[in-house]
C-alpha cells in the first residue's frame, strides 16, 4: 500500500486529498445538524445531502469530458478554489431564514467536486501506472477518509459546540486552498492521445460501459448500493441526535466508521489482487448491510460504535474494490468520461437515496426506512455476484 508513495507526484496529491478531506469532515456532522436543530425537520436535513450531489447529476458529463480534454493539474486547482469560495459563502446563513444559503453553498461546492473527482481519479493511473502500485494508492486514499472520518467527524461534532459553526468553516476553506497549492506543485504530464477528440467525448464513455460486462456491472452495482448508502446517511444525524443523545454521539458513530475504514483499507488492499471482482464484492455488500442493520437497531452507543466499525470496514472494500476494477478494465484516454458517468450515475442514486430514505422515514419510521435501504443493499450483492 505505501509503494505508491515512492512517486514523489503522488505523495503531492495524496497530502492534497487528504488535507482537504479533513477539512470537509469537519463539516460532515456540522452542516446536517446546523439544518435540522434550525429547522427540526428530517427531510430539510436530508435536502442538505441531496444538495451535495445534484450538481453531479446535472454536471457530471461536462467534467468527464474536462477531464480528459484539459490539463488535470489546472483542473484541480480551479476545483478547489471554487469549493474554497463556495464553502466561504457558509458564513453568510446566519438565521433560519438564511438556510437557502446552505444549500446554494452546498451546490456550488459540489460543483467543485463534480469536476475535481474525475480528474483526480484518471489522473492517479497516470502517475503511478496501473500495476499494484494502483491498488495501493486507491487503498491508501480509503485509509485518508477512514483517518478523516475517525479524526473529522466527532472533531467537528464536538467543536460545534464549543467553537461554533463559523470556526469550522473557515477551517474547511483553508483545507482546499492548502490542496489547491499541493496539486498545483505536482508535475505537469502530457495527456494520452486521443483525448482531446470532438464530438462523440460523451458517447464514447458510455459506448465503453455498454460494451464491456465488468464495467457496466460496476455501474449497477455502485449506484445501487449509494443510493441505499444515502438514504442511511441523510438518516443518520437525525437518529443519532433523537435516539443516541446528540451531535456529540453522533461524532463517535462517525469515528466508528473511520476506524473501519482504518482496517478495511489494508485487508481490502491484499484481498482486490488476490479475489476475484465478483465475490468479494458481493460479500462486502452483504456485510455493509448487516452493519446498517445492527447500527439503527442499535439505543445506545455500546451497540452502534461496533456497527459503526463494521460498515466502515466492509464499505472501505466496496470503494476500493469497484474503483480500482473499474479503472483497471477501461483504456486511460476515455477514463475521465467514463469516471463521469460513474459520478453522474452515483449522483442520480444518491439524491434519489437521499430524498426517499427521510420521505419513508416520515411516512413510516426511521427504522423501517433504514431496513428498506438494507434489503436494497443486498439485492447489490446478488448483482455483483451473478455479473462481475
Amino acid at each position: 500500500m505505501l509503494s505508491a508513495l515512492r512517486v514523489g507526484d503522488f505523495r503531492l496529491l495524496w497530502a492534497a486529498r487528504t488535507i482537504s478531506v479533513l477539512g470537509t469532515w469537519l463539516l460532515v456532522v456540522a452542516v446536517p445538524a446546523h439544518v435540522f436543530g434550525l429547522t427540526g425537520s428530517v427531510m430539510a436535513a436530508g435536502a442538505a445531502l441531496a444538495a451535495e450531489f445534484l450538481p453531479a447529476v446535472l454536471f457530471g458529463p461536462v467534467a468527464g469530458v474536462l477531464a480528459d480534454r484539459w490539463d488535470r493539474r489546472r483542473l484541480m486547482v480551479a476545483a478547489d478554489v471554487l469549493r474554497a469560495v463556495a464553502v466561504a459563502s457558509l458564513l453568510l446563513a446566519r438565521d433560519p431564514g438564511d438556510l437557502w444559503l446552505v444549500y446554494v453553498a452546498l451546490l456550488a461546492e459540489s460543483a467543485g467536486t463534480v469536476v475535481f473527482r474525475p480528474a483526480a481519479q484518471a489522473h492517479t493511473p497516470v502517475v503511478v501506472g496501473t500495476g499494484t502500485a494502483l491498488s495501493g494508492a486507491n487503498a491508501l486514499n480509503s485509509l485518508t477518509d477512514g483517518v478523516a472520518r475517525l479524526v473529522g467527524a466527532p472533531l467537528g461534532g464536538a467543536l460545534l459546540g464549543l467553537v461554533g459553526f463559523q470556526v469550522l468553516v473557515l477551517a474547511d476553506v483553508v483545507s482546499y486552498l492548502l490542496s489547491a497549492v499541493l496539486v498545483a506543485l505536482t508535475s505537469r504530464r502530457p495527456r494520452e492521445a486521443g483525448a482531446r477528440g470532438e464530438g462523440r467525448a460523451w458517447a464514447e464513455g458510455v459506448a465503453f460501459l455498454r460494451s464491456d460486462r465488468t464495467a457496466s456491472a460496476l455501474l449497477v452495482i455502485s449506484s445501487v448500493f449509494l443510493a441505499a448508502n444515502a438514504s442511511l446517511s441523510a438518516l443518520l444525524v437525525p437518529f443519532g441526535m433523537t435516539t443516541l443523545g446528540g451531535t456529540g454521539p453522533v461524532g463517535l458513530v462517525m469515528s466508528g466508521l473511520g476506524v473501519g475504514f482504518l482496517l478495511g483499507a489494508p485487508v481490502t488492499r491484499v484481498l482486490v489482487d488476490r479475489v476475484r471482482v465478483g465475490p468479494l464484492l458481493a460479500g462486502a455488500l452483504v456485510v455493509t448491510a448487516a452493519g446498517f442493520a445492527l447500527l439503527f437497531g442499535s439505543r445506545s452507543l455500546t451497540s452502534a460504535l461496533p456497527a459503526a466499525g463494521l460498515i466502515g470496514l466492509a464499505g472501505s472494500a466496496v470503494l476500493v474494490v469497484t474503483q480500482t476494477a473499474l479503472q483497471r478494465v477501461t483504456p486511460t484516454v476515455v477514463l475521465g468520461r467514463v469516471g463521469a458517468v460513474l459520478v453522474t450515475g452515483e449522483a442520480v442514486a444518491t439524491v434519489a437515496g437521499a430524498v426517499a430514505g427521510p420521505a419513508l422515514a416520515e411516512l413510516t419510521s426511521t427504522r423501517t426506512a433504514a431496513y428498506v435501504a438494507c434489503a436494497v443493499t443486498v439485492a447489490a450483492a446478488a448483482h455483483a455476484r451473478g455479473h462481475t
